[in-house]
Formats: C-alpha cells, sequence, structure tokens
C-alpha cells in the first residue's frame, strides 16, 4: 500500500467505520510483531478489522497476525487497546465472501465475551 493509499485506508475503515461491524464470539489466535501468538476471542468482525480480547497491553502501530479456525493468519495493525480490548485494522480488506462465511459460522457463538 502507498502511504497516500494507507491514510485513505486508515480513514474510511477507523474513523468513518464504513464497514459493518459484527458482533460474534470466535476463538483464535493473535500474534503481536516479536512475541508468541496467544489465545484470544475475537469480539467484531468486519472487512477492515476486528476487535478481540488482549490481557497484556497492545499499542497503536505495532503489527499483528489474526488467525481464525480453518484461515490462514491476517495481518492487521493495532488501532487501540482499552481495558484488555484490543482494536486492529487488517492490511488487506477481509473477502466480503470469507467475511460472510465466518459470520454465519460464529454470530451465536456461545464463547466467553471476554477473557479479562
Amino acid at each position: 500500500m502507498s502511504a497516500d493509499t494507507s491514510d485513505l485506508y486508515s480513514i474510511a475503515a477507523q474513523e468513518d467505520r464504513c464497514a459493518p461491524r459484527t458482533k460474534l464470539t470466535i476463538p483464535a489466535q493473535l500474534r503481536v510483531s516479536g512475541n508468541h501468538a496467544f489465545q484470544t476471542v475475537v469480539h467484531d468482525l468486519s472487512v477492515s478489522g476486528f476487535s478481540a480480547a488482549a490481557i497484556n497491553r497492545l499499542h497503536p502501530g505495532q503489527l499483528c497476525w489474526l488467525t481464525l479456525p480453518g484461515l490462514g493468519a491476517l495481518q492487521a495493525e493495532v488501532i487501540w487497546w482499552d481495558n484488555c480490548q484490543v482494536g486492529c485494522s487488517f492490511a488487506e480488506l477481509l473477502s466480503p465472501v470469507v467475511h460472510d462465511n465466518i459470520v454465519a459460522r460464529y454470530q451465536s457463538g456461545t464463547l466467553p465475551r471476554s477473557v479479562c
């Protein structure tokens, strides 16, 4: 992504919140650059990003990789961390077909909403 495209993506994905966010519960793994992966629970998902449980403080700008069941690792960037929750934007938009399949599978999940 070029710097101009990256700036536009960031504004559209996080500030305008142009993509609908779906509340759900998905067991996943999150790995922050330079660290080992840890178990997490994704609480909402859109084609542009997600929020998930993260007990340790993460910092805006950190690169991370989210691994959802049945999918390869998806690169993202930490946008915010607050009280054991992290919000991240995907490096590349999630395919709407993949998003819809994940939502159909997990939207009525029964896992706990938080690990904190």
